[in-house]
């Protein structure tokens, strides 16, 4: 009824649970981008089938999954390892293969830090549209993540949601990973800053609309880290979530000041290449 693709890179420490809490589909393919631990060894004794493709973008890893994977059934759920599939949400996953109407749903998440649900400070609930008709959901990459290509109008939303636990394999490695995210997001930023807002989806859009449209907007503002700390912390009640909400709260605005330091980093660097192209009057 359901296929489900799975992408991974080095996901020894999740794959397992990640495939165990779908363990009611009978197609798994799990897409690695080259691990060099045993995140391949053990998605095959789990029943999973592996492809290779090396990583250019989350985009067209999921793209390549739906193109080139034989998934076996229409309705195509995707995950990244550290996400967990809960019964709850099973159950409503099937309904809809067996009887939804729309091509493709947003699926919320509960972000999981040290075994907490961050349900202030993870700013919940947040979507992504992840689950979907095989013939209509293909994605496109923005900044470090990716966006479904249907309409609004195409798209219904899940009320129960996944557990990701983003921070599985410790600080370190969530440091790491947004380091390299950050470096999309300021190339983003930098593309967002050159159009115009769409204030038709700030005023009349869905939700998801509103919020990119609101994302897009926000890189125009100053002191980001700063106010992010006090729109998740203070705004969004993290400190309900006690010192896991704090400390998440201080990573995101860490995250924020990486964004605007390879912002401003690019920004130089072109402007450097385009006056080193000049010639000097003497």
């Amino acid at each position: 009824m359901i296929s489900v693709l799975i992408l991974t890179l080095n996901e020894e420490v999740n794959i397992g649970d990640c495939i165990d809490s779908v363990g009611w589909a009978d197609d798994v393919l799990v897409l690695d981008s080259g691990s060099e631990d045993r995140t391949v060894e053990i998605a095959e004794a789990k029943g999973a089938r592996v492809m290779h493709r090396p990583f250019d973008s989350f985009a067209s890893q999921r793209n390549y999954g739906l193109r080139e994977g034989n998934l076996r059934h229409d309705w195509v759920l995707h995950l990244d390892a550290d996400e967990r599939v809960t019964p709850s949400l099973r159950d409503a996953l099937q309904a809809k293969a067996r009887r939804g109407t729309m091509r493709a749903y947003r699926v919320p998440s509960k972000l999981m830090f040290r075994d907490t649900w961050l349900k202030h400070s993870g700013m919940y609930p947040t979507y992504q549209v992840r689950f979907g008709r095989r013939d209509a959901l293909t994605f496109t990459q923005v900044g470090h993540g990716q966006r479904g290509e249907l309409s609004a109008e195409q798209v219904g939303t899940l009320d129960e949601p996944l557990l990701h636990y983003a921070f599985s394999k410790g600080i370190a490695d969530w440091v790491e990973r947004h380091n390299r995210y950050s470096t999309d997001e300021a190339v983003h930023a930098l593309e967002a800053e050159g159009k115009s807002t769409d204030w038709t989806a700030l005023v009349w859009g869905d939700s998801q609309a509103r919020r990119r449209a609101l994302k897009d907007l926000s890189y125009r503002l100053p002191c980001r880290p700063l106010l992010r700390f006090f729109y998740v912390y203070l705004w969004r009640m993290g400190f309900l979530d006690g010192q896991p909400g704090f400390d998440y709260a201080v990573l995101l605005s860490f995250y924020e000041y990486l964004i605007g330091l390879k912002r401003r980093e690019r920004t130089r660097g072109e402007s450097q290449g385009q006056d080193g192209g000049k010639e000097t009057s003497t």
